[in-house]
């Protein structure tokens, strides 16, 4: 691999080389068609909610408006990653330029950011219509929802600009191969040829914060809704406040689970085999799971999509 060409002038590393999934070239034949097909039903299922929202005028809500923008968030997310992946599974060279290793960094951690964000807005609407359901027309206005998708998408991207800059200041002068299919915060500041433990603590502090207090904020909401759909009498009205929260916890589940295991667990960084495992998790399958998990739990959603497949 060309390392001796990475380097520019003034020595420091101008490219990086990812090294992905190091196998067979069969089986990375193999992983470039699993990958592909995993990325276009991801696109297709997310798009088909965002087509379906709108659509149809019964879809025309708070949740199904900041269930479209989630899904749109979920195009963007897998997008930042996915295809730089795929290309650097057929390609030779396995490289990523400087810029594009720190542009990368940020757009993927932004929209991780983001979700978190988005996922507890949607906490925080199903709380509102399940235990205020009188005030929930009043509270919940098509202002507040458009001013709450503005905070979860300009938040996300705010978030990460504080170590965007850090690792922007640090200084690579080689080696310049990444254990890894993607820009992330661990293996590239390990490639650094200055000490960044103060700029490891300061980013580890900045993620697990979003992490934990998004966390704790969903937890809670749904520990209040939990309380209340409890009080209700078993039957129709039970069922139904528990199936319109089954979906957004799954998708919270699934999220938050492999994040966790990649970032809090103790010792998940030293083993590059599973970093990229969960990373990938959380980065292509959750994405997947998402249309389908949403789909499938609601009714108005699946008559939108059934609408949308008769015309087509």
């Amino acid at each position: 691999m060309r390392t001796l060409e990475l380097t520019n002038i003034s020595g420091f590393v101008s490219e990086f080389i990812l090294l992905g999934f190091p196998c067979h070239r069969d089986i990375q034949n193999l992983l470039f068609v699993l990958f592909s097909f995993v990325y276009v039903l991801t696109l297709l299922g997310n798009t088909s909610i965002i087509c379906a929202v709108w659509s149809s005028r019964k879809l025309h809500t708070p949740m199904y408006i900041l269930l479209a923008n989630f899904s749109f968030l979920e195009i963007c997310y897998v997008s930042s990653d996915v295809p730089k992946m795929l290309a650097n599974i057929i390609s030779q060279t396995k490289s990523i330029s400087y810029a594009g290793c720190l542009l990368q960094f940020y757009f993927f951690f932004s929209m991780c950011a983001a979700e978190c964000l988005f996922l507890s807005v949607m906490s925080f609407d199903r709380f509102l219509a399940i235990c205020r359901p009188l005030h929930y027309p009043a509270i919940m206005t098509y202002h507040l929802c458009a001013r709450l998708v503005v905070f979860c998408w300009a938040g996300g991207f705010l978030w990460l600009l504080t170590p965007l800059t850090l690792i922007s200041q640090v200084p690579f002068c080689g080696p310049n191969i990444i254990d890894h299919f993607l820009c992330d915060l661990a293996p590239l500041l390990a490639l650094s040829c200055a000490p960044v433990s103060g700029i490891t603590l300061i980013c580890g502090i900045i993620s697990s914060l979003i992490i934990f207090l998004t966390f704790l904020y969903i937890l809670g909401t749904y520990f209040c809704v939990l309380s209340v759909v409890l009080q209700v009498p078993s039957g129709s009205g039970r069922h139904k406040a528990f199936s319109t929260c089954a979906s957004h916890l799954a998708v919270v589940s699934l999220f938050y689970g492999s994040v966790m295991v990649m970032y809090i667990s103790p010792g998940s960084g030293d083993y590059p085999g599973m970093q990229k495992f969960v990373t990938l998790f959380y980065a292509l399958a959750t994405p997947l799971f998402n249309p389908f998990i949403y789909n499938f739990q609601n009714k108005d959603m699946k008559d939108a999509l059934k609408k949308i497949l008769s015309v087509l």
